[in-house]
């Protein structure tokens, strides 16, 4: 039987989200990845600007040391030098002198034009400092565009001034922002921004604008550099295309190795290993009655598997599963501590036969020797005769070394039996060339004898062989009178079938040797028997 559906299930939800965790995590990374470039591209463009923005300051500020000359001259002297230097040099509006907060001198209005606050439209900035500079939203004489000012105020109340067009610095915002949808403002100082660029109308729904604040190291300039949502969209497009088909391939190399992992996770080997850490296992015994001595004279060990959702996996299933993935030794064991356990609460006679079927796998064990040795050793105290019940299969290889150790567990007085015997494809000789003590015969053998009116020209050979061969024989399978009957008179000293008993669990067996233990098999005692378990429970 399979693992069951609820556990692939499972497996394939876990193999569905191994494959996703990579798409998912390239997912993060594009957007990450996506935020990275489109920061790269703020930063990019933010020391552009600022670049030229310095650049502007260094020239303003390098006019107006120039204009330190004519600190001592009247404006009327130095008009026309003034109106030179503010038409010649790149992007000053006007430049001029101050006479306290009086404009004393303009290269574009004359002589006396005003005050600073009238030709900036707003009261100067107290700042404490003979240098200062501030962006203004516009100037007396062009209110519509903002400009820069910077001031260079004197010890005795006279200074020099320059404003910067704020058009040479708005056009150079445009063309470095326009391409990437930016809105950039810049402030001088905490003076009214330049700003350029328009609010996104439909901003993606996935993505946030992203905004970037700068401030220069030389000079109170600061920046506000915000991408739309737009730009990051297109910058994700970008990422997905590059990172996608990288995460495609590791998402199926993850499925990949996941199914894999589950397979071996799923698979009879950890399921059987579960099951025995779990304590899943547990031991049904078949009574095994007596001819001679008409009792019960012992019984078989069959080990059974019950699911904790009271699921019965068949013992043909699991132990071929055991066998082929290599869990079978593991389990033998498991077997053997399940009954010692069991055999505590046991009040039986010496010498009670104690079945215990064991695999080929098991029997060229190095250590089967040591196993059998060290549960014979544990259940001592009952004094039980231990029978190894082994197939034909478990002669043919290694036969020298099989042969070795059947007889010196022999000599520990343990018992070995054939099991199934004649469905196999195991010589004749090895009845006489190995240590044996019984010969099990399989049921396909004993439902012959009412299928073919009590004329079982192959069974009487085969019992015939092994009274001759000095074996005790034991009829398996037994589930009528009439093969009763058929047995006992060819001398068969052992019937185990469900004619007599079905299988059943320990506190079972216990209560069930107390009653019919020590009664003589008889119709009445099996029909009562045949209404008590059901089979396809017992296995």
């Amino acid at each position: 039987m399979p693992p069951h559906h609820e556990k692939r299930d499972y497996g394939w939800l876990l193999i569905v989200c191994a494959g996703l965790l990579p798409l998912l995590f390239g997912l993060i990374c594009t957007v990450v990845e996506a935020r990275h470039t489109v920061r790269q591209q703020q930063v990019n463009a933010a020391h552009i600007l600022l670049t030229q923005a310095e650049k502007m300051s260094d020239s303003a500020w390098n006019m107006i040391t120039s204009l330190r000359q004519y600190h001592y001259q009247s404006c009327s002297a130095i008009e026309t030098q003034l109106q030179r230097a503010g038409t010649l040099n790149a992007y000053f509006r006007a430049i001029g002198k101050l006479e306290g907060d009086n404009v004393s001198c303009s290269s574009a209005y004359g002589l006396n034009p005003g005050t600073l606050a009238q030709m900036i439209r707003r009261p100067p900035p107290v700042t404490g400092k003979a240098w200062w500079s501030l962006s203004v939203a516009g100037t007396a004489g062009v209110p519509e565009r903002p400009a820069m000012i910077f001031v260079r105020q004197l010890p005795d109340g006279t200074g020099f001034w320059a404003i910067i067009d704020g058009q040479y610095l708005i056009d150079f915002m445009q063309a470095i922002g326009e391409s990437h949808g930016y809105q950039l403002a810049m402030r001088f100082d905490n003076g009214a921004p330049v700003a350029v660029g328009k609010k996104e109308e439909m901003p993606n729904p996935l993505f946030a604008s992203l905004q970037y604040d700068t401030q220069s190291t030389r000079y109170p300039i600061t920046l506000s550099v915000v991408a739309p949502s737009s730009e990051m969209s297109h910058a994700w497009r970008q990422s997905f295309f590059v990172f996608m088909p990288i995460t495609a391939i590791f998402s199926i190399l993850l499925m990949m190795l996941t199914a894999n992992w589950l397979q071996r996770r799923l698979s009879w080997r950890d399921e059987i290993r579960r099951a025995i850490v779990a304590r899943q296992f547990l031991v049904h015994y078949q009574p095994v009655y007596n001819n001679r001595s008409q009792r019960c004279d012992g019984v078989e060990a069959l080990l059974r598997w019950r699911k904790p959702n009271d699921e019965w996996i068949r013992p043909d299933i699991f132990i071929s599963a055991a066998e082929t993935e290599g869990m079978i030794v593991p389990l033998t064991r498991h077997l053997l501590d399940l009954i010692a356990e069991d055999m505590q609460k046991w009040q039986v006679n010496p010498n009670f036969h104690l079945g215990i079927n064991v695999a080929a796998e098991h029997l060229q064990h190095a250590e089967f020797v040591s196993d059998i040795l060290a549960f014979a050793a544990r259940v001592r105290i009952h004094q039980p005769l231990i029978t190894l019940e082994l197939t034909e299969r478990s002669l043919i290889q290694d036969g020298v070394d099989v042969a070795r150790k059947l007889s010196q567990l022999r000599a520990q007085g343990i018992k070995v039996a054939i099991d199934d015997f004649g469905t196999g494809h195991c010589s004749l000789t090895y009845l006489q060339n190995f240590p044996l003590d019984y010969l099990k015969i399989d049921r396909g053998f004993i439902n012959a004898i009412e299928q073919l009116d009590g004329e079982t020209p192959v069974l009487d050979a085969i019992i015939n062989l092994s009274h001759k061969l000095a074996l005790q024989v034991l009829g398996e399978g037994v589930e009528t009178r009439m093969q009763l009957q058929y047995l006992k008179n060819r001398g068969v000293t052992f019937i185990q079938g469900y004619y007599y008993a079905y299988p059943m669990d320990n506190d079972a067996l216990i209560a069930w040797l107390k009653v019919k233990g020590a009664t003589p098999l008889d119709t009445s005692f099996a029909t009562e028997n045949q209404t008590r378990v059901s089979p396809e429970k017992s296995g």
